[in-house]
């Protein structure tokens, strides 16, 4: 008896001939060529875990948005948009751009100037070692998890469209980005990154312009959407009232505190897989810069993977439900199959692959870095030579894809990807959130609160989620709306506790806070400004005003 997925495969399967393989194989080729080309630059530690701290700001903000372009961006808010609409554009403009901007330009300079080798190794400075070790372990274990959401997403696709057995796709993907990650470190991740930007950016803009083409453009497809699911599938913010009902299943003040705050913050100024990118850029101007690079393409992407789960609602009017055939994670493959010919098939193909393997591949370089530097080197191995901790990371690489093929599985669970890793952020980044905002920003939080503020709101989201809203002690319509409100406890908790156990402890000596709270620097670590950063396109306050006032602007024609 054939299990669901083989019946899917066969649904799917892809007319593919040698021109598409051809692509194919030289995607693959150039992948491997970057990584012996970016081996020759690796002599330290700081080379293979950081790139020396060398990268051009245009690099690395490119790095920084293809490194979420993965299984979340691509079939998760695709089928995000097939489930819910224009709802999907909150993970953006309000779920993405003001975090990404206050990154860049109130905590880039702490994590810069600081010298850390990675987000946890700020909370070692900044409250005590238990703290620094519990964020550790909790950072690594997150990481294994989402790693393997896009080795499963990678194996689904891939034997739906092209006939592969999920462990062949699994272990030929794990071994490739295995294979440039050990060989060339992080640059070797960086500039395959950027050159997966542009390839995964071939592969969608042809399937939304073919696929509105489909159903008559945007007001055929509108117009479809409007007739079957209602007003508000269409409206960004209609039927968010207190009370009210809407396909998102959320109200203003969760989508707003939730994931406008708690969520977004908690992702893209804790989640080192990000962070990593903006610490190996060459100066701080140039960190600063590149949350703030990447926030411009990533107000657009929406676009890119909104129309065509939209577009799949609209052909399949059913996607999701019971009699379909198709889950909401299914919306890519199936426009796939409909609508591209050969030749730009391959090229398709490829980006889905480079968008898995550029989000395996950021989570599994900031794994290999935070388990290397902040586990292994702090409480394991310490005091060894670099050149150990040098093979000690390539080593640990290996160990960490070997991981997250096993954790691949357990994505299988959820016909909606994105909601899994947002039950996965609302767990470990929103209570590491937490604690870096109060500590960052309140001289008295002790040393102590550090620890349970993260134990804390991590338990108190994991009870909202298993126990109040999945033992339906309170209703909540759907995973998404819970995941919010998780990320609300958590936040909420965290932050009671670190007042509280400050209230009772003692708190850190003034003296060794400079350069660790807002509003102090610590000698020796102000940087002058670099040769030519006077320029207007690279002041860090112009570039992230300009990207907030942008994505406000986008939400009025849908909001109207």
């Amino acid at each position: 008896m054939l299990s669901p997925t083989q019946t899917l495969a066969a649904g799917l399967r892809l007319p593919t001939n040698g021109l598409d393989y051809a692509i194919l194989a030289i995607y693959f080729a150039v992948v491997l060529g970057i990584g012996f080309a970016a081996r020759r630059s690796v002599k330290t530690s700081l080379d293979f875990f950081l790139s020396g701290r060398s990268l051009p700001a245009w690099v690395t903000g490119l790095a920084f948005v293809a490194a979420n372009l993965g299984a979340t961006e691509i079939l998760g808010m695709a089928a995000t948009g097939a489930q819910y609409g224009v709802s999907v554009v909150h993970w953006y403009w309000i779920g993405a751009i003001p975090a990404m901007v206050f990154l860049g330009l109130v905590m880039m300079p702490f994590y810069y100037r600081s010298k850390v080798r990675s987000v946890p190794e700020y909370l070692l400075q900044r409250f005590d070692k238990s703290a620094h070790l519990l964020s550790s372990i909790l950072f690594a274990f997150a990481a294994i998890l989402i790693a393997g959401v896009n080795l499963y997403a990678l194996s689904i696709v891939v034997e739906a469209l092209l006939g592969w057995p999920q462990w062949l796709a699994i272990v030929v993907a794990g071994l490739f980005v295995l294979a440039y990650i050990t060989i060339g470190g992080l640059s070797s991740a960086i500039y395959n990154e950027v050159l997966q930007f542009f390839v995964i950016l071939a592969a969608l803009i042809p399937l939304c312009v073919i696929g509105l083409k489909r159903v008559g453009g945007w007001g055929g497809m509108t117009d479809s959407l409007k007739s079957a699911h209602g007003d508000n599938f269409l409206s960004a913010w209609g039927g968010t009232g207190i009370g009210e009902a809407n396909p998102l299943g959320a109200n203003w003040l969760t989508i707003i505190l939730g994931l406008g705050f708690v969520l977004s913050f908690g992702y893209w100024t804790t989640n080192f897989a990000e962070v990593q990118r903006a610490l190996s850029a060459k100066n701080l101007s140039a960190a600063q810069r590149t949350p703030l690079i990447a926030a411009f393409p990533k107000i657009f992407i929406v676009f890119l993977v909104m129309i065509p789960g939209m577009v799949a609602a609209v052909l399949v009017p059913k996607i999701g439900m019971a009699g379909s055939g198709l889950t909401y994670n299914d919306a890519i493959p199936y426009l796939m199959q409909e609508l591209l010919p050969n030749g730009v098939l391959g090229i398709a193909v490829t980006g889905l692959l480079a968008a898995f393997m550029a989000g395996m591949a950021a989570n599994v370089s900031s794994f290999n870095t935070v388990f290397t530097y902040d586990i292994w080197a702090k409480y394991v191995k310490t005091g060894k030579p670099d050149a150990y901790y040098l093979k000690f990371g390539r080593l640990i690489t290996a160990v960490g894809v070997l991981a997250s093929i096993g954790t691949a599985f357990i994505a299988s669970s959820f016909s909606n990807i994105m909601g899994y890793l947002q039950t996965l952020f609302s767990f470990f980044n929103v209570p590491m959130f937490v604690v870096f905002i109060i500590g960052m920003f309140w001289k008295r939080a002790s040393v102590k609160s550090g620890v349970w503020g993260l134990l804390a709101g991590t338990t108190a989201a994991m009870v909202n989620y298993f126990w109040i809203y999945k033992q339906g002690v309170i209703d909540i319509p759907t995973d998404q709306g819970a995941n919010f409100v998780s990320a609300i406890v958590g936040f909420v908790a965290g932050a009671v506790v670190m007042v509280v156990v400050t209230l009772f402890t003692a708190p850190m000596p003034e003296a060794e806070l400079a350069g660790l709270v807002y509003g102090t620097t610590a000698p020796g670590l102000e940087e002058p400004p670099a040769e030519g950063d006077d320029a207007w396109y690279r002041k860090p306050a112009l570039l992230g005003w300009g990207a907030i006032v942008l994505a406000a602007l986008c939400y009025v024609p849908f909001s109207l």
